[in-house]
């Protein structure tokens, strides 16, 4: 009786340790789509003043300031914008995949509390 409780105790402890490192992947996960998100709405306005630009265009390299012509800059940004499209979408996938993880991780935290009274 004593060993079935302290495997269901080390069964509960590792069930919550693997939900608060969903939890954290979830946060970074997070994170990094908020922070493409910005970085696709700065390429977007890069896009906007490039495309009305009627003078010289510049763009950084390695960080130095280059000239370049204006369809060379559109395409780079471009390039970027759809980078930045395929790592949105893989990361909102993998978001639901951890979302999925977590509630059946709490799912059966709640379980394992239930069996323990």
């Amino acid at each position: 009786m004593a060993q079935q409780a302290n495997t269901q105790n080390n069964e509960a402890e590792k069930t919550v340790r693997d939900y608060q490192m969903v939890q954290e992947q979830l946060r970074m996960a997070t994170m990094q789509l908020e922070q493409l998100q910005v970085q696709k709405a700065e390429l977007s306005r890069a896009k906007d003043e490039v495309s009305v630009s009627g003078g010289k265009v510049y763009i950084t390299v390695g960080g130095v300031i280059v000239e370049t012509t204006k369809d060379k800059a559109l395409a780079d940004i471009k390039e970027k914008a759809e980078l930045a499209d395929v790592r949105v979408a893989s990361l909102n996938k993998q978001l639901t995949e951890l979302k999925s993880r977590e509630k059946q991780l709490g799912e059966k935290i709640t379980q394992l509390y239930k069996q323990g009274q």
